[in-house]
């Protein structure tokens, strides 16, 4: 029966993607403003077409070589080790997370001077404007993610004919890789791109020549707007597509396993289209008034989330009965959708806490640069590091939640050593749990995507010389995009650590499959616990390679930067114009040249660790990866955010205000920080999924060739 209602993903898919481009209409309806401001907006706007373009090239080398790979494995073996299918399910899933991030990125660039302008006229215009923006990059996501599975589903349904629903799920997951990807390189290319513009702008501009932030006389201004965009719209695009997709489809694999067959793969669907159809109503709540606070801002914006969230919890509970009412546990199951709606409001709200100069963390962290630059690099550390508590403890309780109330046991193993079905069905209640913490995507991500808009608006405002007034609107709306972004990245790591767990178990059942020996995977193994220490190890040579990068291009940044304000004679009393174009062309260079092996570790790794420690091996590596990159991840981003609300802090008067000894020493707060809440912090959680699906795409490969298996 339910294998023939999917076509409700497509009902789903077009009412997001419709609502994106009436989203669409709206931004580009509203003026560009001034001359001066188009020029500008043009300039950005060409800058990151041009950074793209470059980028999706190298990748596309890369990728292409995979994609051969792959057809070897598949068409050489005769399907044995890969079916003939997975190499095009691979190129799609890539395919459509190039195209999320390339729509989201293209419509930034146009709402950037717009907002600035509207702006002009109120805050809530702004707001309007940019959210709209932000609407369309969040809509987009949701809606091609749902449409790439269904074409999926019917295509392997109904054109290659396939009934087993474990064996369709198991080629979804395929094209999930091929979305992790190419997300990773979007992410820590981007990331790269836009963090050694900032940091060069920043240290530059702001702590050696005293001059405001986004000020023309800067020559990294223009690379920083346009960092903005590369990464923290096009590559989060395609970062959040690979995470709504690939929930879905983990949860797909498990419920063959769970014996919940055609039903538990139509109930993730029906959920993420429920869900979009909450984050439409929630997103027309959102407004606020002229004199409004950053907390009000934000306030404006939770009653959208929320709403949607609450929405999707009472609309979750019929749909659990419809299709899983003839099961055992289908209460249980909807206890696990509630499990991840409420832990991702509720990483939500503790990710706004560590984050927000509203609250005591950030102000406190404020407060430290009273006493220097050391102290309050100490005090950021510091605040990560124990901002991991929450989302961890959050992560935990929806697992065991989710896990026990789907009709999970303690029994493990059953009496022929495989997974017992209690076991798979409470592990089906964690994989939906995270498609219950991202079923509201459409409208959180859009919260997230607003956020560089605005940054790009407040720098047209400086650039262009608008009214100070209309400065301290753009302020207000790029603070609350600071928090907002790192409440994005929450969403994403937390799911990203319930995904993972469901593809770690789809991998070990998939291996188990290939062979009839039976494997040990049990904590006691060796190969087990090195694969542990090594999953630990990837964690933080990924991070180091991506901190590292960013180093690099932001060292040539900041020569060229000192070299230009040297040589060309004139500037600082603006009677000469900065060379922005070679600030563009560095980044685009460095970023290019830096992202290829830390997005490669991804890959390799994984291969490597299975061909020497075998099957076993790999489960403690992913194990090891998962545990280690969560937490990292958490703890970069929130200590990057802090730092930079902190900076914004002292900006709005506060500790001394702009020009300040303390808002110097917050400013290099801020640039130690722009690596790990925008480069390495938020590609940990791709890093996860894509160690899952190359794992799981390389797992015959793996069984047949191991060293292990000559001792």
């Amino acid at each position: 029966m339910f294998e023939n209602l999917f076509w409700i993903g497509f009902v789903g898919a077009a009412l997001a993607l419709v609502f994106a481009w009436l989203q669409r209409n709206k931004v580009m309806r509203a003026s560009e403003g001034n001359e001066r401001m188009i020029k500008l907006a043009s300039a950005i706007r060409s800058g990151a077409n041009a950074y793209l373009k470059a980028q999706y090239t190298t990748v596309a080398k890369v990728f292409c070589v995979v994609f051969v790979i792959l057809l070897i494995m598949a068409f050489g073996t005769k399907g044995k080790m890969l079916p003939k299918v997975t190499p095009i399910a691979y190129l799609t899933g890539g395919i459509w997370s190039v195209l999320a991030g390339f729509i989201g990125m293209k419509i930034a660039t146009y709402a950037n001077a717009r907002t600035a302008n509207a702006a002009s006229e109120s805050l809530n215009k702004g707001l309007n404007i940019a959210f709209s923006a932000g609407s369309v990059m969040g809509f987009v996501v949701v809606g091609l993610g749902l449409l790439d599975i269904t074409i999926w589903f019917f295509v392997l349904k109904y054109l290659l004919h396939m009934n087993d629903p474990h064996a369709i799920a198991n080629i979804m997951v395929m094209n999930g890789m091929g979305a992790s990807f190419v997300a990773l390189f979007a992410r820590v290319g981007g990331g790269i791109y836009t963090k050694a513009a900032d940091v060069g702008a920043d240290l530059v501009g702001k702590v050696e020549a005293g001059i405001p932030e986004d000020d023309p006389r800067n020559p990294a201004t223009i690379a920083d707007n346009v960092g903005d965009n590369v990464g923290d719209v096009a590559g989060m695009g395609a970062d959040l597509f690979e995470s709504y997709v690939g929930s879905i489809v983990a949860t797909f694999a498990l419920a063959g396993t769970a014996n919940y067959g055609w039903a538990g793969m139509f109930l993730p669907l029906a959920l993420a289209v429920v869900g979009i159809i909450c984050s439409l109503i929630g997103s027309f709540l959102i407004r606020t008034r002229e004199d409004a606070t950053q907390m009000s801002l934000l306030k404006s914006l939770r009653t959208g989330t929320y709403t949607a969230a609450i929405l999707s919890a009472v609309l979750a509970a019929p749909l659990c009965w419809l299709v899983l009412g003839k099961a055992d546990h289908w209460l249980g199951v909807y206890i696990a959708i509630l499990s991840g709606l409420v832990g991702g409001c509720a990483i939500g709200y503790f990710t706004e806490y560590y984050t927000s100069d509203n609250y005591r963390p950030t102000q406190e962290l404020a407060a430290s640069s009273e006493t220097g630059t050391a102290t309050i690099i100490i005090g950021g550390v510091s605040l990560g590091m124990r901002s991991t508590l929450t989302s961890i403890l959050i992560v935990g309780a929806a697992v065991l939640i989710s896990y026990f109330a789907s009709g999970g046991s303690k029994v493990i193993l059953d009496e022929t050593g495989a997974f017992s079905v209690s076991f798979n069905q409470g592990l089906y209640g964690i994989g939906i749990a995270g498609v219950g913490m991202l079923s509201t995507l459409g409208i959180t991500l859009a919260t997230d995507a607003y956020g560089p808009v605005a940054d790009n608006a407040g720098g047209i405002a400086q650039m262009s010389n608008m009214p100070e007034e209309v400065r301290q609107r753009t302020d207000a709306l790029d603070s609350l995009g600071n928090t907002t972004a790192a409440t994005g990245k929450g969403f994403a790591i937390g799911s990203a650590s319930l995904t993972a767990l469901a593809l770690l178990v789809d991998y070990v059942n998939m291996v188990q499959s290939k062979t009839d020996e039976v494997l040990n995977f049990t904590l006691t193994s060796p190969t087990v616990l090195v694969g542990m220490f090594l999953g630990a190890m990837l964690t933080f040579v990924f991070s180091a390679s991506t901190m590292s990068a960013v180093q690099k291009a932001a060292q040539s940044i900041v020569v060229e930067v000192r070299r230009q304000f040297r040589e060309i004679a004139g500037i600082m009393e603006y009677k000469a114009d900065p060379d922005y174009s070679r600030c563009v062309s560095l980044c685009t260079k460095g970023a290019l040249h830096e992202m290829v092996v830390p997005a490669l570790l991804a890959v390799v790794v994984p291969i490597a660790t299975g061909l020497i420690l075998g099957p076993t091996g790999v489960v403690g590596l992913l194990a090891g990866v998962s545990v280690s990159g969560f937490a990292v991840a958490v703890f970069m981003s929130n200590a990057g955010g802090a730092w930079d609300n902190a900076k914004k802090y002292i900006e709005s008067g506060h500790h001394g205000g702009k020009g300040s000894e303390q808002h110097k020493a917050a400013v290099v707060g801020d640039t130690v920080g722009d690596p790990f809440k925008d480069t390495a912090g938020p590609s940990l959680n791709i890093l996860i999924k894509l160690c899952s699906t190359v794992s799981i795409m390389f797992s015959g490969l793996i069984v047949a060739y191991n060293l292990m298996q000559y001792l």
